[in-house]
């Protein structure tokens, strides 16, 4: 692990702390749910119009995160300055509502939601993932899925679920493990004052791995044995052949979360229109402003980004496919 990937990593969360970024013209998403185990589920999130509505983007967050966290703000911004629609979307009880949790493989909502006003009157749609963002998006996009899914991004995601949790449980990773723990926390002590839940809540507060986590909370909600049979199970690595959309997969050198040695060995099994983009700057999710991936003229992540997709799924071929 580098110091500057640690910089990288921890340098904009604290930016982000002193000064939020403010994501203008946004207003509340809302679609109900009904889960056969849990029953109502409400997924909330932020929309940015933008455009003519027959493109919207998907953003997913990170793990422990949220549709605030301060990452997907420059992405929606940068997107409706193309001519994006965005809808920055809080994973299961994300919000901190309390109505359920989520793991890196429960891509079971998203059908629901590109079926949801305004997404239903798309015509191209992305997926734009970051961290286990990215791994619901990858994963997403290996299974029967809406043929308006015209490009996945994944930014800085694990692909090896097993892997992944082995190397946030290592001692050196102690501060971001404690950071993406207490957001889980957060999410499994609201669920357990809507209603009943598997572990008690005192109980969970103990853990103190990732694993455990998994084991604790998402194997006995999820139906998984146990974590190791949810990592096995969830992860997206042995799919990633069946991956039947575009994608674009970013992570730097010295991300400390995400370490390079854990995803190198599953990248071999990608399809040939999948591009994979490893930079030497940045850390986990943050990069410079002056970033540099060649896939345009604009500068910065959300700027490389929002370049490839408009490489991808240009505002003319959604005119040409409507016959006009």
């Amino acid at each position: 692990m580098s110091l500057g990937g640690h910089l990288w990593t921890i340098g904009p969360v604290l930016a982000a702390r002193l000064r939020p970024p403010r994501v203008a013209d946004s207003e509340p998403w809302g679609l109900e749910l009904q889960d056969p185990e849990v029953g109502p589920v409400r997924l909330t999130g932020w929309l940015r119009r933008a455009g003519d509505g027959e493109r919207v983007a998907v953003l997913l967050h990170g793990l422990g995160g949220s549709a605030e966290s301060p990452y997907l703000a420059p992405l929606s911004a940068r997107l409706a300055a193309a001519g994006w629609s965005s809808l920055r979307l809080n994973l299961r009880g994300a919000d901190r509502r309390g109505d359920d949790v989520h793991h890196a493989g429960w891509t079971g909502d998203l059908p629901a939601v590109f079926a949801a006003p305004p997404l239903a009157g798309a015509r191209r749609l992305a997926l734009l993932g970051v961290s286990l963002g990215g791994h619901v998006a990858l994963r997403h996009a290996t299974e029967p899925h809406d043929p308006r899914l015209a490009a996945v991004v994944s930014i800085c995601a694990p692909l090896d679920l097993e892997r992944g949790a082995a190397a946030i449980d290592s001692p050196r990773r102690a501060l971001y493990r404690r950071h993406v723990l207490r957001g889980l926390k957060e999410i499994y002590a609201e669920v357990g004052v809507r209603r009943p839940v598997p572990v008690p809540v005192e109980r969970v507060e103990r853990a103190r791995r990732l694993r455990e986590w998994d084991g604790l909370v998402v194997a006995p909600r999820f139906g998984f044995r146990s974590a190791e049979d949810y990592y096995a199970r969830a992860s997206v690595a042995p799919r990633l052949g069946a991956l039947a959309a575009p994608a674009l997969l970013i992570w730097s050198e010295g991300d400390p979360m995400v370490p390079a040695e854990t995803v190198r060995p599953c990248l071999s099994a990608l399809p040939g229109s999948a591009r994979v983009i490893w930079t030497p700057a940045g850390g986990h999710v943050g990069f410079p402003a002056n970033l540099d991936l060649g896939l345009g003229p604009e500068p910065g992540l959300a700027g490389q980004v929002v370049s490839w997709l408009e490489a991808v799924a240009p505002a003319e071929r959604v005119r040409d496919s409507s016959g006009s």
